[in-house]
């Protein structure tokens, strides 16, 4: 497949640039994989599209206030970090923008309050080590990492806004998008529905949002991004199947969590980077049915939902959804979309 047969056309004022007042109030356009079938709902009515017994996924990632700006120490040339994985209390790896690529041994002075060290590049990231704790430094100082289609500083409010109610382990540099539908009296219902919730780790790196720069996708490689799941959520998960329940993943994330686990052809705890491309053809190991916000045209995460419920469909589904009106992206509205089952050509 061509990197163009993922394409669709977005005129840019739906693209969303703040979320809306309440976390549960977002549309939700429900897709049936098995028959193509489209019905325009809202997040709110999601309890009903679930059945008892159900076992709802979620990533549990925290985003971190991963922007600083600030100047080379002794150049003053300007520069701006955008934390991409935590290696330890002091240490990341890190985009870094500036006019002249800072070399190894240069310092840095960023938002005028912390100190870090390049210590040398690896690939496209620069490997810096601060002279505080970087957690401590990017909440006192950083900004949100906000998507670089929301054309506008990100607020005090992106702090609340661009996290969901259930994130725990700090890590990831862009939000599970997924997951900012839900509040906590969505979940009482859901909860009182029948349906169990677990939860993984992804931290979502900025690579999320970097094109497709190949052509034909065969030749794309995914960037890395650390996973874990846990011994207890893959219980939950067997449990789940052997009471006939549905395994629902909440974002794209929880899926590439998911299946990376299942490899091996079982699911089974892990911990470490994935590299998991997910696209047509793919034959899902463990997840029945995606909650998931719209995504960009041509991106890995179009082709990871066109696999799960049919390029064709997906593609209809997101020329309805221009044509309703949703809101796209981030802070966008959703989807509810069931698998389709694979043909025997596509297996």
């Amino acid at each position: 497949m061509q990197v163009s047969d993922f394409t669709f056309d977005l005129p840019p004022e739906l693209i969303a640039q703040a979320p809306l007042p309440e976390r549960s109030a977002s549309r939700l356009l429900h897709l049936d994989g098995a028959s193509g079938a489209l019905a325009d709902r809202h997040v709110r009515d999601l309890p009903d599209l679930l059945r008892p017994g159900d076992l709802l996924v979620f990533n549990d990632t925290r985003v971190i206030p991963a922007r600083l700006h600030g100047r080379k120490r002794d150049s003053g040339g300007r520069v701006e970090v955008l934390v991409e994985r935590l290696e330890d209390r002091h240490q990341v790896l890190a985009h870094l923008r500036a006019s002249k690529s800072p070399g190894a041994g240069v310092w840095l002075w960023l938002e005028e309050a912390a100190e870090a060290q390049v210590l040398g590049r690896e690939g496209d990231l620069f490997r810096l080590r601060f002279i505080d704790p970087v957690l401590e430094v990017l909440e006192r100082h950083g900004h949100m990492p906000l998507p670089p289609y929301i054309d506008r500083p990100d607020t005090q409010d992106d702090r609340r806004r661009y996290q969901t109610v259930f994130a725990r382990a700090p890590g990831a540099v862009a939000a599970p998008t997924a997951g900012l539908h839900f509040d906590e009296a969505l979940l009482e219902r859901i909860r009182a529905r029948g349906v169990e919730t677990a939860s993984v780790t992804l931290h979502v790196g900025a690579g999320t949002f970097q094109p497709v720069r190949v052509q034909d996708i065969r030749e794309h490689v995914m960037h890395a991004e650390w996973v874990q799941v846990s011994a207890r959520t893959c219980d939950q998960v067997a449990a789940c199947k052997a009471r006939g329940g549905r395994v629902v993943a909440v974002g794209t994330t929880s899926v590439r969590s998911l299946e990376s686990a299942a490899r091996g052809g079982a699911l089974a705890p892990f911990e470490g980077d994935t590299r998991l491309f997910i696209v047509p053809g793919y034959d899902y190991r463990v997840v029945d049915a995606l909650v998931t916000n719209f995504h960009l045209p041509e991106s890995t995460l179009l082709m990871l939902v066109s696999a799960f419920a049919g390029r064709d469909q997906v593609l209809a589904a997101y020329r309805h959804a221009v044509r309703e009106r949703y809101r796209f992206f981030s802070y966008g509205d959703a989807m509810f979309m069931t698998r389709r089952p694979l043909e025997p050509t596509e297996l």
